[in-house]
């Protein structure tokens, strides 16, 4: 099953006197980013999700949001507790401040309680008060049903991708056979032009090595002959399909693959010789260019 690197899964679920709500989404990538937003104070979350994660996914740039509420609080809240010794600490450097400003003469504006309240410490958030123990197994108990989400989203996208390589592997091996007959048909020109090239150099020279000539022929027929870019054509989309067959992660291959795919028309254009063969060519880098686009998206 081909499996793409593109996702989302949404979810919410409760549980330790809290609720919570997921927002899992992934695009490409060559290797695995995972990219978390979480509460802090929940003890061990990120390293245990991480962990989790990095077992569930092989590649992609996936971003995992979670947002936690306690149950009958307004929305972000989680638990407040003023922190007495912190309060008093605020508390006596904004009458030193505002003494000080008198001494000088300078006005201050009156400090409200959401002011003294916003100084860092004053206020503790909800470690104290929750048990992030069981909080945090609960999250995690929640994790295996957003990721089953997440997969059958992957799956499906895996799916459409499947469907396009094998339309384009089908366009290439019909290329390849309309190459196939095209260079037998180019033999009989091929032929005529060869003699024609033989003839004209022993018209220029009564004096011309054997060897040397017989060495340059070979080497003429050996930049002509496409036999080999469609022998290694015809491979590579037997190797395409058993890879669009296995399970697992496939991507990787099926990108080198792809180049393989792509060196071989190169050289295929560059012997053609031919303006039909030259077509034919220029028609298989555009299919293969467009399935490196769609391989990009594959797990």
């Amino acid at each position: 099953m081909t499996l793409s690197m593109t996702g989302f899964a949404a979810r919410k679920g409760q549980g330790a006197g809290h609720s919570w709500a997921w927002d899992l989404r992934a695009v490409n990538g060559k290797g695995l980013d995972l990219r978390l937003r979480l509460p802090d104070w929940v003890d061990g979350l990120e390293l245990a999700l991480r962990g989790d994660l990095a077992k569930a996914l092989g590649r992609g740039s996936v971003s995992l949001a979670l947002k936690i509420t306690r149950d009958g609080a307004e929305e972000g809240a989680v638990g407040l507790r003023l922190n007495p010794t912190a309060l008093q600490a605020a508390l006596l450097a904004l009458r030193a401040v505002e003494d000080h400003a008198m001494r000088i003469g300078v006005t201050l504006g009156q400090a409200s309680a959401a002011d003294v309240l916003g100084v860092r410490g004053v206020v503790d958030q909800g470690a104290a008060e929750v048990d992030t123990a069981a909080l945090r197994a609960a999250i995690l108990a929640d994790l295996p049903a957003l990721l089953a989400d997440f997969n059958a989203m992957r799956a499906a996208e895996g799916a459409a991708l499947a469907s396009i390589l094998t339309a384009q592997i089908g366009c290439i091996a019909d290329l390849v056979a309309q190459a196939k007959v095209a260079a037998l048909a180019r033999q009989g020109e091929a032929a005529l032009a060869l003699r024609d090239a033989v003839a004209r150099i022993l018209a220029q020279s009564d004096a011309v090595d054997p060897a040397r000539l017989s060495q340059e022929l070979a080497l003429l027929v050996v930049k002509t002959d496409i036999t080999e870019e469609i022998d290694r054509l015809t491979a590579h989309l037997q190797a395409a399909r058993a890879l669009l067959a296995e399970a697992g992660q496939i991507g990787r291959k099926f990108d080198f693959l792809v180049q393989e795919f792509l060196r071989e028309a190169n050289t295929l254009c560059s012997k053609a010789q031919s303006i039909q063969l030259t077509r034919i060519g220029l028609d298989l880098k555009t299919v293969i260019d467009q399935m490196r686009e769609q391989v990009q998206n594959v797990e």
